[in-house]
């Protein structure tokens, strides 16, 4: 169900050159300017289709079956019998009109509640078709071109750490991953490192009592070297495990599934990841993994015979994903949670001979829940591209996999064109992304693009009371609001969330000073505490 969030501040008055009470008496002239619905609980769940799933098996070009069929001769999906594709919409036009792999079922009644889109042709420029590489550029928001956007953080850790700044010293985990023995480099960002927690191989209701009590007390004295750094990365990762592990176990004992989920990996997943959302865990991004897709061989069971290895990992994904759409709306949570499939890249148009694939570069998208406007994106990908002379490669990319991102991160979540800019931008055409938005993808009644997310001109950002200044600082730093008050609460965190400091003192001359010369240079997190109201403020010191 929408809530409604009513308080919107703007401002003319800039605050460079104002005293503490001159601050003061301009931002006592904020005022409300219109409503939106509230966004604050809405979440994503990515589904990792990892070893680069086989699209034209997947979602097949029935304008095109016939040269379809002879690139295929033994592993194509059958136009009759038992196994003959699922026919998704007869209403669309020819184009367009494609068949669902038989063991897509699940997903097909998604379509037709109007709650699932097809993108075709999804992938980057300059496909890179190794896996490790083009997983990387995947999570890391990057093309085959460059590695502008960063390469050693996530577009999922840079877009959490900036706009929900004032989430990072919260209890819970910004990101959850399950389904891989590692922490998605998706999920680093620049600065606030631990905002994820994995939780594959374990037992989510018991999370909290495996970890509580296994790490000692911290060292008092951290040297300042390379090996001091090390363990101070040690010591921040078990503090914010175990405060993690609490809340997790906690929303795991309170969450429940309504609905029966099938016995497989994936399903087990996203039963987990409900039973958290059941649970009022706020995590606000879920990446989980399904494996396999790697499709060289065995990719059907013989000649002419369908049913394999690619069936088996499909038939997993739709009724996984049903069970877990189904679940998320008996519990009236459906309306929060947007899902997605992505691939590291496709497979060729001809088949190999080993009765499989080999590596290719588009691959479609499924984009799922109830927030989506059902139907196709996209047409269906021309096989005439693939050649001998281009190794049978579909080379035409018809959106950037960065495109659906940022189209859910603004339209779906209420990102702004900054906070997207900074997540990832499209250094090959030079152009933002949030001019190459999807169009549909989510329906209006969800969509907080359209004249609700705000461009704010609040001189401290969107909803600021207060001011934390000089910023970077030195030695000294400042703290001033916008009402007299005679003290201020306030804790300070580094970058990583763990608790420094944690105060109450005197306001004289309507601010108060603290003397930080011992903190090292870095990156720290001001909570300025006011009554039942908390405001987060991210601080350099150099």
């Amino acid at each position: 169900m929408n809530r409604r969030n009513f308080i919107k501040l703007s401002a003319s008055a800039s605050v460079i050159g104002l005293t503490p009470l001159q601050l003061q008496a301009a931002l006592k002239t904020f005022t409300p300017y219109f409503e939106c619905p509230d966004i604050s609980n809405r979440k994503l769940v990515l589904i990792n289709l990892a070893g680069g799933n086989d699209g034209l098996n997947t979602v097949i070009p029935l304008d095109q079956y016939d040269a379809y069929s002879n690139l295929r001769p033994t592993i194509k999906v059958p136009i009759s019998g038992a196994n003959k594709y699922i026919s998704l919409d007869s209403t669309l036009p020819e184009n367009q009109q494609v068949g669902l792999h038989p063991a897509l079922k699940g997903m097909k009644s998604l379509y037709d509640k109007g709650w699932m889109r097809v993108l075709q042709s999804v992938g980057y420029p300059r496909q890179n078709k190794s896996h490790f590489s083009s997983t990387d550029l995947y999570f890391t928001g990057n093309d085959g071109n460059s590695l502008l956007n960063g390469s050693d953080t996530g577009w999922m850790g840079r877009f959490m750490e900036r706009y929900y700044s004032s989430l990072v010293v919260e209890p819970f985990p910004l990101g959850i991953q399950i389904g891989a023995n590692k922490t998605s480099l998706g999920f680093h960002g620049e600065e606030a490192h631990g905002i994820s927690i994995n939780l594959t191989r374990q037992d989510p209701a018991g999370f909290y009592s495996i970890l509580n009590g296994l790490g000692g007390a911290p060292p008092l004295n951290i040297p300042d070297s390379d090996y001091g750094d090390q363990l101070r990365y040690l010591t921040n990762t078990d503090s914010l495990t175990n405060t993690y592990a609490k809340s997790i176990s906690a929303a795991f004992a309170k969450g429940k599934n309504r609905v029966s989920y099938p016995d497989t990996d994936l399903s087990n997943q996203l039963k987990t990841v409900a039973r958290l959302m059941s649970g009022d865990l706020e995590t606000k991004i879920y990446l989980v993994r399904i494996s396999g897709f790697d499709t060289h061989d065995s990719q059907v069971q013989d000649l002419g015979n369908i049913i394999g290895k690619h069936h088996e990992l499909l038939s997993s994904l739709s009724d996984s994903i049903e069970a877990f759409i189904t679940d998320l709306e008996s519990q009236n949570l459906a309306e929060d949670v947007v899902g997605l499939t992505f691939s590291e890249f496709g497979r060729k148009a001809k088949e190999n001979g080993n009765l499989g694939t080999d590596h290719g570069e588009i691959a479609p998208m499924f984009v799922f829940g109830k927030p989506v406007k059902g139907g196709v994106s996209g047409t269906n990908p021309d096989l005439s591209e693939a050649t001998s002379r281009n190794n049978y490669q579909i080379k035409t990319v018809q959106f950037d996999y960065r495109q659906t991102f940022a189209t859910l991160l603004q339209d779906f979540i209420g990102a702004d064109n900054a906070i997207i800019d900074a997540t990832f931008f499209n250094n090959t055409l030079h152009q933002s992304f949030n001019e190459q938005k999807i169009d549909d993808l989510v329906k209006n009644v969800y969509n907080v693009s359209k004249g609700c997310v705000p461009l704010t001109s609040n001189p401290l950002g969107e909803d600021k009371k207060w001011l934390v200044y000089p910023n970077p600082f030195k030695d000294q730093v400042n703290i001033t609001g916008v009402q007299r008050v005679e003290s201020i609460s306030y804790r300070i965190y580094n970058a990583s969330g763990v608790l420094l400091l944690e105060k109450t003192d005197l306001v004289d001359e309507g601010k108060v000073t603290l003397n930080l010369g011992h903190f090292s240079s870095g990156v720290y997190l001001f909570v300025i505490l006011s009554g039942s109201e908390k405001e987060v403020h991210k601080v350099v010191k150099i």
